[in-house]
């Protein structure tokens, strides 16, 4: 890790929060972290949790979804960072971020952009690391686009470090048979493996939300679990886990085709119900899948 330097003076972000009137928007699953001490938290776990040499943030890129007024873009530039990439679709925050972008010339650009239609893979240079406090109301949509990403280019992004509700960072470790596994532990932990970091209490938030929040680490494979398409992946698990209380030769007869074909296939028994499949068995059905000829 980088040493971290001695901060420029910089008004407190309550202040900022008040002189560019960011009150958050529910809307925009907008909840503020404003304690310092926490956003250089979630940077030291960060750079713990990378390999090298990701874990050196003088090196390469780092993309913060949703900074807001900046509370960990400040971390972040504080701890050495040498180039972050803000991507913000408020446009309310860009004053706020500009401020920070002078404070630390040349090592922060700001991206006014929704970040589910930027591709974010090719922004910056690598190693490239995504570190943010995620909008709650798009955390999962934004992870699915990532890992589609890595599905293309195991190599486009280094690792990953978001915080996500709680219950979201359950599933995406969730194990077999548990009552958190689902389609997204597959996509995820197909393509990454997974580790919850730490929590931190609504109360450290502004507003604070109705849940904990959970600082997840997202290291990817060098390659995927099992051959799969991501597509069709997607598919299989979409349908098996749509109606996960069914067996798989029900809940898959909305792929088309006949499902208890699809299973013997992939060797995996018609009785069993999408809780039970571990991620190779998934893939093996998605194989089967896109090898079967289009009706």
């Amino acid at each position: 890790m980088p040493e971290a330097e001695t901060p420029p003076a910089l008004p407190p972000l309550r202040a900022v929060i008040a002189r560019h009137g960011l009150l958050a928007q529910k809307a925009l699953g907008q909840h503020f972290l404003l304690d310092l001490n926490l956003t250089g938290r979630i940077v030291r776990a960060a750079t713990a949790f990378l390999p090298e040499p990701a874990r050196d943030l003088a090196r390469g890129s780092v993309i913060e979804v949703g900074p807001g007024p900046g509370g960990l873009t400040r971390a972040l530039l504080a701890s050495g960072a040498a180039q972050v990439i803000a991507v913000e679709k408020d446009r309310r925050c860009r004053a706020a971020l500009a401020e920070l972008a002078a404070a630390y010339p040349g090592r922060l650009e700001i991206v006014e952009a929704d970040a589910l239609a930027c591709d974010l893979s090719v922004l910056g240079e690598p190693p490239r690391r995504l570190i943010a406090n995620l909008p709650y109301n798009i955390s999962t949509a934004l992870l699915l686009a990532w890992l589609a990403a890595l599905a293309k280019d195991p190599h486009c992004f280094a690792g990953m470090v978001l915080m996500f509700q709680k219950e979201v960072a359950a599933r995406l470790g969730a194990a077999p048979r548990s009552k958190d596994y689902g389609r997204l532990s597959v996509i995820t932990q197909w393509l990454c493996a997974v580790e919850p970091l730490f929590e931190i209490p609504a109360r450290a938030f502004t507003p604070p939300p109705k849940v904990t929040s959970t600082v997840v680490g997202l290291l990817p494979r060098a390659a995927p679990l099992a051959p799969a398409d991501f597509e069709t992946l997607q598919r299989v698990t979409a349908a098996a886990f749509g109606q996960r209380r069914k067996m798989l030769r029900q809940s898959l007869k909305s792929l088309g085709g006949d499902p208890a074909a699809l299973l013997a296939a992939a060797r995996v028994p018609e009785t069993a119900r999408a809780e039970e499949l571990d991620v190779a068995a998934f893939c093996a059905l998605a194989r089967e899948l896109a090898a079967r000829p289009s009706t």
